[in-house]
């Protein structure tokens, strides 16, 4: 009878130990969950908020001022729509560009048979931590006549090493051998596995590799710096950068000494509704993948887990 007694007070204590725990730890996911969504939420709020509530630091949680001048500015301005069509050009055709080599790539590279194997595994490994440098390249992509052309944002980073080894893990450790082995029992070739079998198989890793490299398009903005100067080519990054400099720097460059009261007055406009337009452009340039992420999340947890901790 005192054992029994004794074993219910054991289970009460284990179930309080694990209210508590559970408490605990809801407590803090709830809590790094609003540490990450706050910069997003306060990026949505000062975006509509009046531009000197702003910059007072009065828009905490709310929005103070209710305006949308920063969304107008940013619809009336033309090469905004030009930066969004040359962004998303440069996202589809370049992760599809990345998809073709790295795909084929980390399948053959998943082969032990592979002829020169260790020398293929060393040449691709030595160029993910060493390059030649920012002057050879530009040289380079300058003698092959892709400045200022949209093509380079294209071509150049064509497949990245640590996607493809990725993209191995998977192919080496998800698909079993002896799937290719009756294939070729069968009379299958090299390319009907991976046609047929592989690729098939491969869409939660094709799901992931696509994703890193549509974000990495998306938010690129150096190599737009470095090798195309035509506005017509630029990518939304750099377009969004010229106009928050273009509109900050303008109270600065300001002759103070020969300038009226109503030019000083809208300069200062200016420069505050700056501040707003950076807000209004960072979700602007946000929303696309916000969107698309919801339909490859199934997807990307799961390339993620089988790609990186096995092997």
């Amino acid at each position: 009878m005192t054992t029994v007694v004794m074993n219910k007070r054991n289970a009460i204590k284990k179930t309080r130990s694990d209210r508590i725990f559970d408490i605990v730890n809801y407590g803090l996911l709830i809590i790094i969950t609003l540490v990450m969504l706050y910069p997003l939420y306060f990026t949505v709020i000062a975006s509509i908020s009046d531009p000197y509530e702003v910059s007072m630091g009065n828009v905490v949680l709310l929005p103070a001022g209710f305006t949308l001048e920063a969304y107008q500015n940013v619809i009336e301005e033309e090469r905004i729509w030009i930066g969004y069509r040359n962004s998303f050009y440069y996202m589809i055709v370049g992760t599809i560009f990345n998809l073709v080599l790295t795909i084929p790539c980390g399948y053959a590279w998943a082969k032990k048979d592979l002829p020169l194997r260790k020398f293929f595994t060393w040449y691709l490994l030595i160029p993910m931590y060493f390059t030649g440098g920012m002057i050879p390249t530009y040289l380079q992509i300058k003698d092959l006549g892709l400045l200022n052309t949209p093509w380079v944002l294209v071509l150049v980073g064509g497949i990245s090493i640590y996607n493809t080894i990725i993209t191995r893990s998977f192919f080496q450790n998800s698909i079993p051998e002896e799937i290719y082995e009756s294939a070729r029992i069968d009379g299958a070739n090299d390319f009907r596995c991976f046609f047929s079998i592989a690729l098939p198989l491969a869409k939660p890793i094709i799901a992931v590799i696509a994703l890193y490299y549509a974000v990495a398009h998306w938010n690129a903005y150096f190599n737009a710096l470095l090798y195309v100067s035509k506005t017509d080519y630029q990518p939304l990054q750099l377009v969004l950068r010229s106009i928050l400099l273009l509109n900050e720097g303008a109270l600065a460059n300001l002759d103070m000494e020969n300038a009226d009261i109503d030019m000083i007055l809208e300069m200062t406009r200016r420069a505050y509704v700056a501040q707003a337009m950076k807000y209004a452009l960072i979700f602007i340039a946000s929303a696309p993948l916000l969107a698309i992420y919801p339909f490859v999340q199934k997807h990307f947890v799961k390339g993620v887990m089988i790609g990186s901790v096995k092997g």
